[in-house]
């Protein structure tokens, strides 16, 4: 008698996996072999740098009167303007220089920079809703509803629901590259999340026995085919079982391969592959996230070049990760239908803290990248360092550009997808900012999903709220949530 002992891991990639991926929908039951071809239509791709990036040490002020208050600010942690370990300049395409460089670390950001096909917004973020809590600023970009909670789906989960008629059936429409379901794809019956393409095989048990392969005996029906046939009657947990295996086919059905030997190395650039092998697997990916976490550096946070290089090392991985995608997708013709927006919850504050690191803020730079990105170009308003200017938010930079501007402008030229008050309840005043090419279309409220809508605070938003610099906000109100964590609220009048 053999003594079989289940792990946890096969525990849930056997039973389990009803559970996880039943969402998944019956349109994964009707996959198609993995065709590597370029689609007809575009895929967004969402990288969450989660714990708060220090925006001011990836994109650095290198002159003027905005390098003197950085270096006053911050003394041992300020990124260097020039030298070996100094910031890589910016200039526009003509040549004209920008007064910003990018951390030493970001080689690849900067050649994509200057090839036109990356793209920076200024202070950008929640312009509605100030909170220096990670979990209460995450969740609400992930649910698209800054300051409230209580949405049933995520922004994305709505994009797609909410997608043009004519949009092609899709296979795998939408992709969270997690062990868990992304909470910008709660409520999409359409999603499938997985880490790793391989917690998709049914590999428990002997290896001659897990499915029948060409040298196996006759009559042998292995572990995989005596699952699916588990699954073939009509209650709830039956159904939820086809629509997993269906997953699971379809997963192991695509020619996934091992992360290619010109690629940096580690999980995040696993993540990126398997994302780009998706999109060229042409099974209608539309929308994809990841995350990239570590950003959270109260203390020892490192410059370049000397010191604790923790900040230098991620900026690093983010950028290789970034261009090895790039030019994954663009040498196969794919990136002209790919556009990727990098953000975190919020920015660092200006001033470094006692403990050589910076605490939690509020503006941040985002980053687009793309095949269709007008870029090597900054869009949004730069607000400036002098302490005057910062002082009604606190030391922090301030937000001059709504994040759902940027992605409302993304969701309607290149998803032509123009219902955004019901992607971004009662988000009101877009207008495009020209960071990608694309129609224009007419902005489609929603007056049920209003609300969802936050009392308005501090700047008002659409247009003006890009243009014209931050209104005095009301008196804090503040309280501890955690070890060194505070919540910043405003007091309704």
């Amino acid at each position: 008698m053999i003594d079989y002992t289940l792990t946890r891991r096969e525990f849930v990639k056997g039973c389990c996996s009803a559970a996880l991926v039943g969402g998944a929908g019956s349109s994964l039951m009707f996959a198609d072999d993995a065709v590597a071809a370029a689609n007809s239509h575009d895929t967004v791709v969402h990288l969450f740098l989660r714990g708060g990036l220090d925006g001011l040490n990836l994109v650095v002020p290198i002159n003027g009167a905005d390098r003197v208050f950085y270096e006053e600010a911050r003394p041992n942690l300020s990124i260097a303007a020039t030298g070996t370990y100094g910031a890589l300049p910016l200039s526009l395409a003509g040549g004209a220089a920008t007064g910003f460089g990018l951390h030493p670390s970001a080689g690849g950001l900067r050649d994509l920079w200057n090839d036109g096909k990356l793209a920076i917004v200024h202070a950008c973020g929640m312009a509605t809703t100030v909170t220096r809590s990670h979990f209460d600023s995450q969740l609400y970009i992930d649910m698209g509803t800054p300051g409230k909670y209580g949405a049933t789906s995520g922004w994305m989960s709505r994009a797609w629901d909410t997608r043009p008629g004519a949009t092609p059936a899709a296979v795998l429409p939408a992709l969270g590259v997690s062990g868990t379901q992304p909470a910008s794809l709660m409520g999409a019956t359409d999603s499938l999340s997985m880490s790793n393409p391989g917690d998709f095989d049914l590999d428990a048990g002997a290896w001659a026995w897990q499915k029948i392969r060409t040298d196996s005996p006759a009559g042998l029906k292995g572990l995989n085919e005596t699952l699916s046939e588990l699954w073939s009657g009509s209650t709830g947990i039956e159904l939820n079982g086809r629509r997993a295996d269906a997953a699971l086919k379809t997963i192991n059905r695509q020619a996934y391969a091992a992360l290619p030997a010109a690629w940096p190395t580690g999980s995040f650039a696993d993540q990126l592959w398997t994302i780009a092998q998706s999109i060229r697997f042409n099974l209608g990916l539309r929308f994809a996230t990841l995350d990239l976490g570590g950003w959270d550096t109260h203390e020892g946070q490192g410059t370049a070049g000397e010191g604790y290089h923790y900040y230098q090392n991620k900026i690093a991985e983010l950028s290789a990760g970034l261009a090895a995608f790039f030019a994954e997708l663009n040498g196969s013709g794919q990136m002209s239908r790919v556009t990727v927006v990098v953000q975190s919850e919020f920015g660092r504050r200006v001033r470094a803290n006692a403990n050589g690191g910076t605490d939690h803020g509020y503006g941040n730079p985002m980053l687009v990248l793309g095949g269709a990105v007008n870029g090597r170009r900054f869009y949004g308003s730069w607000p400036g360092l002098n302490p005057t200017t910062l002082s009604p938010t606190f030391g922090d930079v301030p937000v001059t550009t709504d994040y759902r501007r940027v992605f409302s402008e993304i969701m309607i030229r290149r998803m032509a997808n123009p219902n955004i008050g019901t992607i971004f309840p009662a988000y009101a005043g877009y207008a495009p900012l020209g960071i990608v090419q694309g129609t224009d279309l007419a902005v489609q409220s929603n007056p049920a999903m209003a609300a969802m809508a936050p009392s308005a605070v501090g700047v008002a938003e659409g247009d003006t709220a890009d243009t014209a610099p931050p209104a005095t906000p009301a008196a804090p109100d503040w309280q501890l949530r955690g070890r060194g964590e505070r919540v910043m609220s405003r007091r309704e009048r």
